[in-house]
């Protein structure tokens, strides 16, 4: 039967959630969840499917196409009777049977997104579109990893999810920005229409092991350049903000968004906001107290401030943080140092 939902000033008539498929209601089923990870050999994918495998109930089946993602960050579940690893493009359907679906698949840093942009907005159009067709069809809930890209350059501060944002619709980043957009548009669409459970995360900078090392993101930068003995290159004026948040911390609050009753959007983010600079120096005293600090161009439409106001996530979800930035960096370093073959200074 359908419901009303009040949204401001308007009601809204959402339909009811489609049945999953009734083999789940059989007496000799076994109870396990179905998850659908997309982009789950990705940075933030892969470290969801290590959480989700850990818990015995769960089938994982992750879909990717190792255009950011590697195989490499699923080894350790290659083979296991829980997981299954299919190689696919989310800009193509898709028709497995599922309970869940953690859509992540999307190129995030500039240099992947800004490389093929006609295929990062296919991906989050496109690529939405199938995972919401997907839903529909077998009773699904799916989760959107969006972001705090859809704020654009904020002119609020911090930002909380009332905000509609300040997005440049024409710039080299709005394959990216607006594509997330659009996706959180499509979610809500087929909520209101089609009764579909929508969970939508915007998430903010997230770091740690398996980052791509070289992918222009400020902190694998920062940590690749002081483990090869390298200048940090801090983009111009260095006073621009960030806040950054652990992995473990930020896939623990996708959990939470998926496995409670609200929709969303909700901001996912440490609210600790640092300067370029002062990150910089943080990696620097951490890593390589000998290296330079150096400053070069900025690229066009960087946002100069970016904090989470995550009010929301702490009294609906009950989450918060628990990792400071100074604790994961050393984390993150070992990481990448094994990766690049270069081992500590005596």
């Amino acid at each position: 039967m359908a419901h009303e939902v009040s949204q401001g000033e308007n009601h809204v008539i959402v339909k009811p959630p489609p049945e999953p498929s009734p083999l789940r209601k059989a007496k000799f089923f076994q109870a396990n969840m179905r998850i659908l990870v997309t982009g789950g050999a990705g940075f933030i994918g892969s470290h969801l499917v290590d959480k989700l495998m850990e818990n015995d109930k769960n089938e994982v089946i992750v879909v990717d196409n190792y255009f950011t993602g590697s195989k490499d960050n699923l080894k350790r579940w290659i083979g296991h009777p829980r997981f299954e690893l299919i190689r696919h493009d989310v800009t193509e359907p898709l028709l497995v049977e599922v309970d869940q679906i953690y859509h992540l698949a999307c190129p995030a840093s500039p240099i992947f997104y800004k490389y093929n942009p006609v295929k990062t907005i296919k991906t989050n159009v496109i690529g939405t579109l199938n995972m919401l067709g997907l839903a529909k069809r077998v009773g699904a809930r799916i989760l959107l990893t969006s972001t705090s890209e859809v704020y654009g350059d904020p002119l609020v501060h911090p930002q909380d999810e009332s905000y509609w944002g300040n997005v440049n619709p024409i710039g080299v980043r709005s394959c990216y920005d607006e594509g997330k957009r659009v996706a959180e548009t499509l979610m809500f669409d087929y909520h209101r229409q089609h009764g579909i459970e929508i969970r939508i995360a915007r998430i903010f900078n997230t770091y740690g092991p398996r980052m791509n090392i070289d992918d222009g993101r400020v902190v694998s930068n920062f940590i690749a350049q002081a483990i090869r003995d390298e200048p940090l290159t801090v983009q111009l004026p260095g006073t621009q903000t960030r806040s950054f948040c652990y992995v473990s911390d930020m896939v623990d609050g996708l959990i939470r968004l998926m496995e409670g009753d609200q929709t969303g959007p909700i901001n996912i983010g440490n609210p600790g906001e640092f300067t370029m600079l002062e990150l910089a120096e943080t990696v620097k005293e951490l890593i390589n107290p000998e290296v330079k600090i150096i400053t070069v161009e900025n690229t066009p439409d960087d946002p100069r401030q970016r904090k989470p106001d995550i009010t929301k996530a702490k009294e609906l979800l009950g989450w918060e943080p628990t990792i400071k930035l100074r604790e994961g960096i050393p984390l993150m370093e070992d990481d990448f140092r094994q990766r690049l073959g270069i081992s500590r200074k005596n």
